[in-house]
């Protein structure tokens, strides 16, 4: 009896300028547009974060040198921003929740990926309490993340 085939996936890449950070985010949705959140907080909007997640997604990340990477906290220090020390590009951030590693991707580091592809959203967090924040964390950014360095 044949094994039934995996349900089709959409693969994006992305990677900091110098591609010292590289990644693969999966998508269960091969086609229509990649929902796309235009973060209003003040670290977000002077470094251009817009992120997607999916609550089916998947990420792999390879460092290639993890000294090169700086993990950046604010406000109320519930995320890491990965952010570049070479090339300062944060192209994603992560967030543990009972033990459990979440992400978002920052759509600006994408390859490949059109403007057109993207339907974008504004977002506010602004007085949310911090239980409200991780709750919709685990429901809405990807689950299964995998981040693997070569070195340091």
């Amino acid at each position: 009896m044949p094994e039934p085939s995996a349900a089709p996936t959409r693969r994006i890449e992305g990677a900091c300028h110098c591609a010292n950070m590289r990644f693969t985010f999966e998508l269960p949705e091969p086609d229509g547009a990649i929902h796309v959140r235009a973060c209003g907080c003040t670290f977000c909007r002077k470094h251009g974060g817009v992120y997607s997640s999916h609550p089916a997604g998947r990420l792999a990340a390879r460092i290639g040198d993890a000294a090169l990477v700086k993990r950046y906290r604010f406000g109320t220090e519930t995320a890491d921003f990965h952010i570049c020390r070479t090339c300062g590009v944060v192209p994603f951030a992560t967030s543990t929740i009972d033990g459990r590693v979440y992400a978002v991707v920052n759509v600006n580091s994408f390859e490949g990926v059109g403007a057109g592809e993207l339907a974008s959203s504004p977002s506010d967090f602004d007085g949310e309490t911090v239980d409200s924040r991780l709750a919709r964390r685990r429901r809405n950014w990807i689950p299964d993340v995998t981040i693997e360095a070569a070195r340091g």
